[in-house]
């Protein structure tokens, strides 16, 4: 009779007890912003050379700002460059419905229901790109929610990120004037300097390079970018011509999605590769990454759907052994960094701050993660002002 009565107690607890689906937030209401960075000076590189696409004159940028029935925010972002955002905008306002009534914290679950929302369109590319504004709002929610930096809410490695800039060297720009942008970057802080390489004489890369590396001197980090516009050939006579100038890395040689070709190039030089930044999903990274194609693993949030997929990333970057390096969005990255297990390294893109309220703090060649909790910036009145459209889902609508 003991045994019975104990039982029955355990059953009137259990049936007391509150689960966690009866008592998580959820959403309440979405807006979306359409918003369009200019730049101030057209940028190329070498597919501009090529024919193959137009200069860089501005960015389109996709934000979610996300609130709970509890009073929670997040606030997320994807991007596109030259073509595509009012394409992923128009996918994320298909999208947005599916999240209201959603707790906000079951983000892998809330992930996988918005990439099969879109599943008859692929689940890569545009279909991903739009889901990222979203998802990585739920996450900046979920790190203030706890009242943490989103870097300390994944378990950081590190409170800082070795940085490198690329904007001062893009092909368009004379040599003496990249000489110049080096010497800015490097008093200002920066750890890192890469070049845009591609041009369709490679002796003028050569040259570029090397009088880049004369006054940087041979201890100071050097990478170039050749945007996926060699051919085999071309991209082994470059690897080959590059051997000299210790470089960090040599980025994108070979079109995105020659995993063989980036495998054979990082078995035959010393110069590490780094590659991945056009890829659009965690499973075309995992052919990358389990195909040998680079030392150097260069995964963007926005681009593979947000931070839930880069985590997966990460995950077999780091069984691996790959090195990291992610593309653009440092505000996101940053953090993301912060919690890979090797050292990785951090782009440094300054055209961003405008849109920003907070700027983020670089000192002897490292970016600091911010304090703030989640992602720690805000949208600026000079966002605002450069919003194209937004629309409203949820309450308030």
């Amino acid at each position: 009779m003991a045994v019975e009565s104990n039982i029955v107690s355990y059953a009137q607890v259990a049936g007391d007890a509150r689960t966690a689906a009866d008592s998580g937030d959820r959403i309440e209401s979405i807006k979306l912003s359409l918003v369009y960075l200019p730049l101030a000076t057209p940028v190329s590189d070498a597919k501009v050379l090529t024919g193959r696409q137009k200069p860089l004159t501005e960015i389109a940028f996709i934000f979610a700002e996300i609130r709970s029935r509890d009073g929670h925010e997040g606030i997320g972002f994807g991007y596109s460059k030259r073509a595509g955002g009012p394409g992923m905008y128009a996918h994320a306002q298909e999208l947005a419905e599916h999240l209201l009534g959603e707790d906000p914290n079951d983000t892998s679950r809330l992930f996988t229901k918005l990439l099969w929302a879109g599943a008859s369109m692929g689940r890569s590319g545009l279909t991903t790109q739009a889901i990222a504004p979203f998802d990585i709002a739920l996450w900046d929610m979920k790190a203030k929610r706890a009242g943490l930096p989103l870097a300390k809410l994944l378990g950081a490695q590190r409170d800082s990120v070795q940085c490198y800039n690329t904007s001062g060297g893009y092909l368009h720009t004379p040599l003496d004037q990249v000489l110049k942008n080096v010497e800015i970057s490097r008093n200002s802080g920066i750890g890192g300097i890469k070049l845009k390489v591609g041009q369709p004489d490679l002796a003028i890369d050569i040259q570029r390079v090397g009088e880049v590396r004369k006054l940087l001197g041979n201890d100071f980090p050097l990478m170039v970018d050749a945007n996926q516009q060699w051919d085999r050939q071309k991209a082994t006579r470059a690897c080959r011509a590059f051997e000299g100038f210790d470089l960090t890395w040599i980025e994108e040689p070979l079109d995105a999605y020659d995993f063989e070709g980036h495998a054979q190039l990082a078995s035959r030089f010393d110069t590490a590769i780094a590659t991945g930044e056009m890829l659009t999903s965690f499973g075309e990274h995992a052919q990358l990454i389990m195909a040998e194609g680079s030392d150097f693993i260069q995964p963007d949030a926005p681009r593979v759907g947000g931070i839930t997929p880069f985590l997966q990333i990460m995950a077999l970057g780091e069984f691996k052994g790959r090195k990291l390096a992610p593309h653009f969005a440092m505000e996101i990255h940053l953090h993301l960094a912060a919690a890979y297990a090797i050292e990785p390294w951090l782009e440094h893109f300054e055209w961003l701050g405008p849109m920003f309220n907070e700027q983020l703090q670089l000192k002897n060649g490292r970016m600091w993660v911010p304090d703030r909790p989640g992602l720690g910036f805000s949208l600026s009145e000079q966002a605002l002002a450069w919003t194209a459209d937004h629309k409203t889902f949820g309450k308030g609508a």
